[in-house]
């Protein structure tokens, strides 16, 4: 305030307040924006969103592609070749689902690839079509799971056995049903060299029974060459070696436990006999192979010179054509 009493005006270029909240440089002058930055300002939020659904569309016919040549080996045979020389994604994984009656090593062969190899170094298709040729497989289905695994699904035919019956040979199942499409050339033809034959009337029946009672016994069922249905009520068994053992009615798990027993101690199955009768429960008779006879020079030298010190003596009886032992468990 002044002396004279009036108010002192503030000032401004004195006052360091003021100097220093006041801006350097004033800024331009701004005009209202365009329609186009407008509209670019306004549409920025779905360009993104775009952008994505192009990414994914791309993406999506890229694996439909892929997908479309795969599906046929003329196609994607090129592009699988290239992808092996690229890069090989080894297989470390084989599933298989459903094997039954089919081996491992079967499998393997007409899969065409193993475990190490490239997943994209065989054909699918081929591979499917070679499983589908193997003697118990009815259909079956080939994938590739990425990176490393290779997925076998199959479907078998579930034969237990041949049936001979009137001269005709019947895969049969373990109700004694017949096979569908069955026949005596291909893959049929395999499979009536692998499984056991029954034969007889009303063998289809029962042959479960006695195929899970000599599956039990594996060095006995390597030799065995038929089961044979007498009278529908018991079975008799043909050896390799022509050996017929009788079997006693609805004792056939224990009789072929004795067999197996008698192999493991005395070699039976090894030795030439004509027959082995197990249907007494507490004896064995074994029928041996007759001795050969003597050669017929030696007979009749022995026949025109008799010895006088048995002239007189009571000719014995004629020796037997063959051996017969008897041997209790």
């Amino acid at each position: 305030m002044r002396r004279d009493g009036r108010p002192q005006e503030p000032d401004f270029h004195r006052d360091p307040s003021f100097r220093g909240n006041r801006p350097a440089v004033m800024p331009p002058y701004e005009d209202r924006p365009s329609r186009a930055k407008l509209f670019w300002r306004r549409q920025r939020r779905l360009i993104r969103p775009g952008i994505v659904l192009l990414v994914v569309m791309g993406i999506g016919v890229v694996g439909a592609r892929l997908l479309y040549d795969a599906a046929s080996e003329e196609r994607f045979g090129p592009l699988r070749e290239k992808l092996v020389a690229m890069e090989p994604l080894p297989i470390r994984h084989v599933i298989i689902n459903g094997r039954g009656m089919t081996s491992e090593e079967a499998l393997y062969d007409a899969l065409g690839t193993n475990l190490g190899r490239p997943i994209f170094g065989f054909s699918v298709e081929a591979a499917r079509k070679r499983i589908d040729d193997l003697p118990f497989v009815d259909h079956a289905t080939v994938e590739r799971r990425m990176p490393d695994t290779i997925v076998i699904n199959l479907t078998e035919r579930t034969p237990i056995a041949v049936w001979q019956t009137h001269g005709h040979f019947t895969l049969i199942n373990r109700a004694g049903e017949e096979v569908p499409d069955q026949g005596l050339t291909g893959k049929n033809a395999q499979a009536f060299l692998q499984l056991p034959l029954v034969v007889g009337e009303g063998a289809n029946k029962a042959a479960a029974n006695v195929i899970d009672a000599l599956a039990k016994q594996p060095d006995v069922k390597s030799r065995v060459t038929a089961l044979i249905r007498v009278g529908d009520r018991r079975w008799n068994v043909t050896l390799k070696d022509g050996t017929t053992v009788f079997l006693p009615e609805g004792e056939e798990a224990a009789a072929f436990a004795r067999l197996a027993r008698y192999q493991g101690s005395m070699q039976l199955l090894d030795r030439p006999v004509v027959s082995i009768d197990m249907r007494l429960p507490d004896r064995m008779v074994i029928h041996q192979v007759p001795a050969p006879s003597p050669p017929p020079d030696t007979a009749t030298a022995d026949t025109a010179k008799p010895d006088p010190a048995k002239s007189n003596a009571v000719p014995s009886a004629p020796p037997s054509d063959s051996k017969q032992t008897t041997q209790q468990p």
